[in-house]
Order: structure tokens, then sequence, then C-alpha cells
């Protein structure tokens, strides 16, 4: 062959591109020339153009055969400048065999989109090039999706013709329409956005309505005490201790406080509600939270005001004609206690609802009333990202800070409602009647408060406590207070929140007076302060309480003054001093009205008189943090001048705190070194701290309102104190405990009882 001459090889077509390159298709040159780049989907090659005929051919499964054969039939191909030289040669198509389009179209079912591998092998085993596999495989692609499109066309042309025929009906239906009232023709105009948007409002509330209506329907008419009890065995359910927890387990010196008054830890056996339970808390609560707005809005005759004009005492046989339904009648040898009271205070309602629907807080805020607390199981968590709605199946175990009064437990439904702008309202009542108990000795009827928005972040709040109780197994100490309401009644929950609240609101304070010497100015050491001072009082109140959880053993005494003791083991507790912890109490009543007694007991100048630990050192307050309207309720820092200089290194952080209701003295020394580190914005809860303290209670033999300045004006009716030391006796925490200890510890609370009577002028009495 002559060089230069170029013999097109066979079955190839010369093909002119865009540009006026000339290759031939299926060599390695039109590749090279065509830029070898092959368009998914579009039935096309860059670089080589199709006429609309072979374009159609192409799509009924007619390709391209390679001109690349075996390497006997393949031949040289010329140069750029010979190929201009050559006529063109007509294109020829193959058509492929029946067998081998069965093969690609069942292939095609499995894989649309083969890789190149499965393209090399489909191709051998066809008996065609890779390419061809490759072409043929883009095309059917394009089929399919053309035959998708053209189906789905027609479809919504049919659903498009339905829906024009379906809104011609309607416009002719309207213009027929006529008026139910005049049978005139209707006056159809535009819906205003504002009724569009009531409309869906009210359809969601009737939709609402309908649901929960549905599922109390078979309940609904039936009286509480009618439903049917569950037969199944109740499972435990551990309860954390929400107030005074420990590390280690409780341990105790001989027959527990515990069964001093038949208890038991009822909390401890009460599981989360059944499936079947469900219907009957969602009545409950709804009638609970209709029958609180009521308790608290209405007057008399539902509520009497009592002889002296400061309190409201109710009308039980009206309140049974109010509410005839209930939670069923009073249990045999309980006596009600029900109890209103009002206040303001500087709280918005929204932190309030957040506070009272989270155990945690709530166990928090109310530490000396809440020794423990736990919801079991939210059936609703509200709705529009607020409480509205809330519902809780939650235990709880109320104290009043002395072993001489009993705890009461209850298992009961939290309801929170939003009842229009800026009103709320939360309500407890018991589920009792779920779990009955012989051990239930307390019973919720409807109860909580009803919280009002007023301006400047301030709240007006009625509480509303209404229970049913058996309190025979209150000490004759306290029974005067417990009957008056004053323990456990709405006038403690109310002072209480009102006391907290105050408290909190000296927390966020941003502007300190910095007139007085040894106010703490930093802010964060002012938070990490009041931080550490809270925990400290919430485990002297969970610490004095007679708790189920608490084992106390009597030591000595004639009756009223016994001293009751118990150990706890303190292990892996960064808040605790590790090893064995002896707590001792004890209550006893002074003829000194409450103000007297607490002015007294947080004075440091007075100190020395009853603290025998102090060696009668003078004691120094060191700094100071105000954290309420009354000049007694702050957190101080005491120090000890004493000879003795092992306690140089030791303060003493006193946190004093008073209401109409209560007032708290409690203190707990810690090191030097921690406390710096506190002061300057670090974490308290690894400063470890045994609270020791005084709880001041009026003895409920008057009844005058305790008015701006707290318990302290409770005319000339006596105090019931509670006295209650921890000292840790030994660091380890497997230690045997001594009588030498136990002794020790006895004769430290007489003593400093003797020297607080002495003080106060009441020796012998």
């Amino acid at each position: 062959m002559p060089a230069g001459m170029m013999i097109p090889a066979r079955n190839t077509a010369p093909m002119i591109g865009r540009n006026g390159s000339v290759g031939i298709f299926g060599s390695p040159a039109s590749l090279l020339l065509g830029q070898g780049s092959i368009m998914e989907g579009g039935g096309q090659v860059e670089g080589v153009e199709f006429s609309e005929s072979d374009f159609g051919r192409m799509r009924e499964g007619e390709e391209f055969e390679s001109a690349t054969k075996s390497s006997s039939e393949n031949q040289e191909v010329g140069s750029g400048d010979d190929l201009d030289h050559q006529p063109p040669k007509k294109k020829r198509y193959h058509r492929h065999t029946q067998n081998q389009i069965q093969q690609m179209e069942a292939f095609f079912k499995e894989c649309p989109h083969p890789d190149d591998k499965q393209r090399k092998e489909l191709s051998r085993e066809l008996g065609l090039e890779p390419l061809q596999v490759k072409f043929w495989f883009q095309n059917k692609r394009t089929q399919m999706k053309t035959h998708h499109e053209r189906h789905e066309n027609t479809q919504l042309r049919t659903e498009n013709e339905k829906l024009r025929a379906d809104n011609m009906r309607y416009r002719e239906a309207l213009g027929n329409a006529t008026c139910p009232n005049c049978g005139g023709p209707t006056a159809i105009g535009e819906m205003s956005f504002d009724e569009h948007h009531l409309r869906l409002e009210n359809a969601r509330l009737r939709e609402e309505i309908d649901r929960i209506s549905a599922i109390a329907a078979k309940y609904v008419g039936k009286p509480v005490s009618s439903y049917p009890l569950l037969s199944t065995p109740m499972t435990s359910s551990p309860l954390e201790l929400g107030i005074g927890s420990y590390g280690g387990h409780n341990s105790g010196l001989g027959a527990g406080g515990g069964d001093m008054y038949g208890a038991v830890d009822l909390l401890r056996t009460i599981s989360a509600p059944s499936e079947a339970d469900k219907p009957i808390i969602i009545e409950l609560a709804v009638a609970a939270m209709e029958e609180l707005v009521r308790m608290a809005q209405m007057g008399e005759p539902l509520w009497m005001t009592s002889l002296d004009g400061s309190t409201a005492v109710l009308n039980e046989d009206e309140y049974v004609r109010t509410f005839p339904r209930g939670i069923g009648p009073k249990p045999s040898g309980f006596s009600c206690e029900a109890s209103r009271a009002t206040a303001v205070v500087i709280m918005n309602h929204i932190s309030l609802v957040e506070m009272l629907m989270d155990v945690n807080q709530w166990s928090t805020v109310f530490s000396g009333i809440v020794s423990r607390a736990m919801t079991l199981e939210v059936l609703s968590t509200g709705v529009a990202g607020n409480y509205n709605g809330a519902l809780q199946v939650m235990t709880s175990e109320l104290q009043v800070p002395s072993p001489l009064v009993p705890t009461r437990e209850s298992y009961f439904v939290r309801y929170c409602k939003q009842h229009g702008e800026g009103t709320w309202a939360v309500v407890d009542v018991s589920l009792d009647n779920l779990r009955p108990t012989p051990a239930l000795r307390c019973r919720r009827r409807p109860s909580g408060c009803l919280i009002q928005d007023m301006p400047n972040g301030y709240s007006k709040v009625t509480w509303v406590e209404h229970v049913e109780v058996d309190d025979r197994g209150v000490h004759s100490l306290y029974n005067q207070l417990v009957r008056s309401g004053h323990a456990f009644g709405a006038k403690r929950w109310i002072a209480t929140l009102d006391r907290q609240c105050e408290r909190l609101a000296s927390a966020m304070a941003t502007s300190i007076p910095t007139g007085d010497a040894g106010v703490i100015t930093n802010q964060e050491g002012r938070k990490s302060m009041l931080k550490l001072a809270e925990r400290m009082v919430m485990s002297f109140c969970g610490g004095v309480s007679a708790s189920t959880t608490h084992t106390w053993t009597t030591l000595s005494g004639t009756g009223a003054d016994d001293v009751r003791v118990m150990t706890r083991k303190s292990v892996d507790d960064p808040g605790r001093p590790p090893g064995i912890v002896l707590s001792a109490a004890t209550s006893f009543w002074l003829p000194v009205p409450p103000k007297r007694v607490f002015d007294f007991l947080r004075d440091e100048n007075s100190r020395n008189e009853w603290d025998i630990l102090s060696n009668g050192g003078i004691v120094q307050e060191m700094a100071h943090i105000a954290n309420g309207r009354d000049t007694g309720n702050c957190v101080s820092l005491l120090r000890v001048n004493s000879a003795n200089s092992s306690q140089s290194n030791m303060l003493i952080l006193q946190e004093s705190s008073t209401d109409q209701t209560a007032s708290f003295v409690v203190y707990a020394p810690v090191d030097i070194v921690a406390i710096n580190v506190v002061l300057n914005g670090g974490d308290p809860d690894y400063v470890a701290l045994l609270p020791s303290g005084f709880a001041i209670l009026p003895d409920g033999s008057t009844t005058s309102d305790g008015g701006a300045n707290g318990v302290a004006e409770h005319g000339s009716g006596g105090s019931l104190l509670t006295v209650a030391f921890q000292i840790l006796v030994d660091s380890v925490p497997t230690a045997k405990l001594s009588l030498g200890s136990v002794a020790t510890v006895n004769n430290l609370i007489a003593c400093t009882v003797e020297r607080i009577k002495a003080s106060l002028s009441c020796e012998n009495q």
C-alpha cells in the first residue's frame, strides 16, 4: 500500500463534526476528535450529530456496529489530510437480533444504569461492543422517561378536567343558595383572614374535644369511687431523694422512727399508671381544674371568714352541695384541712408556671415543705410550646421540719391550663383510688394555685389547699400547729413562695449597693454563694424530718424533749465529707415569740451564748448577702476567733431566713480555700458541707397575721424550736459507730438546748 494512502475500515462511515473535523465513529480517532464525551440520557454524542430519522431508528433498538473488530479485520487509519480526499460513504446500520434485545431488556429491568464492568460483560455475552451496549441503555432510558412523562401528563389532564367540572358544579350550587332564615338569596362575599383563622381554630378545638370525649366517654357520669380498681400487683418504683440524698445507704441503730407511727414508704410502692387508668386520670384532672378555679374565686357561703377576720374557713356542707362528685366521701377517721391565701410575688407568671411544672425546681423552691418528689409519667407536655394542657402523674412527700410530725405522702396528677391572657392555673388531685393502700394517711382534693399576671414582672397568686388527713400520729407538741393549717396549709405554701421569689430576685440583681462593709458585690461570687447556701438549707430540711426514708432512734429525754439520732453513710458524694455521719435532732416548746428566738439565734454577737463548738470565742461576720426585705434574710460568712489554733482555717457559712409561717437558721463549717473559690465564682457543688441549725415555727396558739416582718409578729404566742446537728464521727464509711460517739452527740445537743433556754430566760420550763 502506498504511503500516505488510507483505506477506511470496514463497516465504518466517516463523519464531519460541528467544527469541521473528520473522524470515523467507532475508531480511536473519532473518539478523540469527538472529545470522547457521551451525554447521558440525551440521545446524542457530543461532537457527533444524528439525523432525525437516525435518532428514531435508534429508539427502536437499532445501533451502530463497531468498525473495530478483531485484529485481523483492522486496517490502518490515515492522517486527517488523507481523509479529506476520501469520498463520503453512506451510513450503514445493523439491527440487533431479537435475542440481543430480549437479554438487554431483561437486564434493563434489574439494572437500568450498568457500570463499565457490567457493560463489558454484557457485550461479550451478546457479541456487541461495550459502546453499543452503552448507547442502547442510554436510548432505552430516554424512551422510558418519555413514556412515563406521557402517562403522567394524561393523568394530570384527566384530574384537571375533573376539578374543573367540580368547580363549575359548586359555583352553580352557590348561585342557587338561599338563606334558611328569610328564604332569599345569600350574599356570598370574600371571607376575611381573621374569619378564616377563627374557623380553622374552631375546627381544631372541635377535634380536640371529640378526642378527649371519646377517651373518657365510658367513664362520664360515674362517681370516682365506682371506678374499677386494678388487681395487678404493684411494682416497686425507686424514688430519688429530692433533698438531702446521700451517696450511701441508710442504716439505723435500732427500731426505726419510720415504724413509730405505723408508716411505710408509700412512694416506693407506686408505679406509673396503666393504659386503663389514663382515661380516668384525664377526667379527674379536668374536673379538678374547674373546681380549683371556682374555689379560688368564690366567697360566701363556700368560704366563711374566721372570728378574728384573718383567714377564710371552708364551709364543708356547702362544699359538698357545690361539688357533689369530687373524689368520693371522706375516709373514716380523717379530718379535713382547707385553706386559701393570696399574695403578690416578684416573679412573672410564665416563670411561676415553669417552676411548678418542673419537679426539680418545685422541690427546690419548697424545700422546707417538700422532702421528696418525682414525676412518674408525663401524659401531656402541653401545646404551642408552653405548659397549657400539660398533665403529669407525680408522687410527693410533704414534711414539717421536725421528727415529731409524720410526713404526708401523695400520689396525684398535676394539670396546668391557661385561662385567658396572663391567667394560669395549676391543680393537683389525688389518684389514691387507683392505688388503694391501708397505709394511706393523706388525700389531696383539688389543690393548687391561680396565677394572674401583673405589671413590672409581678404576679398575683391565689393558693388553695384542701386535704383529708389522718393526723393521729402527730406529736401533741405540734397538734395545734398542724390543725390550725399553718404547718401544711395555703398560708405556708404562699409564704414560702413569696420568700423564695425574693431570694431569686436577689440572686439575679445586677446593681448591688456598696455602702456597707462586707457586702459581696461580685456577681458570679454572689450566685455561687447563694447556690451553696441553698444546697445547705435543702440538706438540713431533708435530714431533720420524719421522712419514711429516715430511721430515727430515741436516746433519752422526758417525752417532748426526746433526742433522736440516726446514722447515714456518705460515699462518693463530692458535696459531703466521706464517712459515717451522725444526725441528732430534738424539738421543744419555748414560751417566747418566734421573732425573738430567730433574732437571738441568727445574731453573731450572741452566738457564743449557745454554740458550744465556738469555745466561747468571738464570732465576727466577714461577708454577707442580703436576699430579702426583712433584714434577717441573708447569707453570712462568719469567723470564730478562738484560742484553739486547730480551727483557724475554718469559717462558718450561715443562712437565716424568715417568713410568715417559719424561720430557719442553718449553718455549716467550710474550708477557707474552698470558700475562696466560691467567692470568685467557682463551682459550689464540690464544697463538702454537713449542715446543722434550727427550725422555728409558731406553736399555733395565735392566728394573727405575720405582717411585713414575717413570723416575727405572732403576738405573745410561743415557739416550736427544732435543733439538729450533723457530725462526722468517722471518716471511714465501713467503720462501726461507737456508743461513745452517740453519747457525745447526745450531750452536745442537750447542752445546746439548755443554753438556749437559759439565754432566753426559760430555765426549767
